[in-house]
């Protein structure tokens, strides 16, 4: 009997399990890419509806739920599902009272804060990313803030934002849209936390969570339909007599078809664990991070992250891509992001490119 495999050649032989990708592919912060397993439940899923007998794809919504639950560290009644962060946000500025100051991180990304602005009736401040905690004060109302920076990668400092909230008597929204299946995050730590799942959790789009207190935060269901009511099947007519007495009050109608695979890349990302994914990817960030300075290019500071932002040459994001590197151009700097199926060679393809 040969020698027992290590962690490493787990997670190393599941991830070539599901993923195999035809090119150099660095654009997770953009879209993830789906594993096997997910595609053969989603292609299972339709053809059950095209034959006529559909799959009961509200029980792969309630094991996203409880998944992605256990990922953040929450019970599963604090998980609301959906398939936005906008909306979530939206839901959220919709529960604040006329003239409540909500304070944000500059340029930080549209759907966390545009719904603050829309309302029209609120004080939304901006400031430095860096500067979030201290500007947190007596009269705010909510800190909303991006754990991870989609532009650059920058991550917030988050207990230090939730400590100034918390001094203030402030809520804190944190969108865990580009950290959410990397970097560990208790959502309990927090008021509201929302994510997609469509990039770092690999899930196919249409799928979104919004976790709450456990008194539910104050939020009113404004977009409640049937799948809201404590008993859906019989919440289809008229008003929802009796509103779920958990976060699937805040439920939206989901995209079934998405949380049919959901389930299954939710479960994947488990089995790696988090932390897993964490050390791997931030080794690649890391390697790419000391090719560009032997090359003489300066990243964004953004230490820790798994997204590495590069001033000045998003230029080449077009050249990179007909190469077979896939990248992002944001604000004109090249976003490269290293997730669980890339590898040192990608990194150094990367760098090869660059350098030619």
């Amino acid at each position: 009997m040969g020698p027992q495999s290590g962690p490493m050649e787990t997670f190393e032989s599941l991830v070539r399990a599901e993923f195999a990708p035809e090119n150099t592919y660095l654009n997770t912060a953009s879209t993830g890419l789906v594993p096997a397993r997910t595609v053969a439940a989603m292609r299972t899923a339709v053809e059950s509806v095209a034959a006529g007998r559909p799959a009961d794809m509200f029980a792969d919504v309630e094991a996203a739920r409880a998944s992605f639950a256990r990922l953040v560290g929450v019970p599963g009644h604090r998980v609301a599902a959906g398939a936005s962060v906008a909306v979530y946000s939206g839901l959220i500025a919709a529960s604040l009272p006329q003239g409540a100051e909500v304070l944000t991180a500059e340029a930080d990304f549209s759907s966390v804060v545009t719904p603050f602005h829309v309302r029209g009736d609120l004080k939304v401040r901006a400031v430095p990313l860096e500067r979030l905690a201290e500007s947190v004060r007596p009269g705010t109302a909510l800190v909303a803030v991006s754990a991870a920076q989609s532009a650059d990668g920058r991550i917030a400092d988050l207990e230090a934002i939730r400590d100034a909230a918390r001094a203030h008597g402030a809520r804190t929204y944190i969108d865990a849209s580009q950290a959410a299946g990397w970097l560990p995050l208790r959502a309990d730590a927090y008021d509201y936390v929302s994510s997609v799942a469509f990039k770092w959790l690999v899930c196919p789009r249409g799928v979104a969570f919004l976790v709450v207190p456990e008194d539910l935060g104050g939020l009113t269901p404004v977009f409640a339909g049937w799948v809201a009511g404590e008993a859906p099947w019989d919440s289809c007519y008229g008003p929802v007599e009796e509103l779920a007495h958990s976060a699937r009050r805040f439920d939206e109608s989901p995209s079934l078809f998405s949380y049919a695979g959901a389930r299954h890349s939710l479960a994947l990302i488990e089995e790696l664990g988090v932390a897993n994914v964490h050390a791997h990817d931030l080794a690649l960030a890391d390697r790419f991070r000391e090719g560009l300075h032997a090359l003489g290019h300066e990243p964004i500071p953004a230490p820790g992250s798994a997204i590495v932002s590069v001033p000045e040459l998003g230029h080449h994001q077009p050249d990179l891509s007909r190469a077979g590197v896939e990248v992002s151009d944001r604000a004109g700097n090249l976003r490269a992001a290293f997730h669980l199926y890339n590898t040192p060679a990608d990194v150094d393809r990367l760098l090869d490119v660059l350098s030619g």
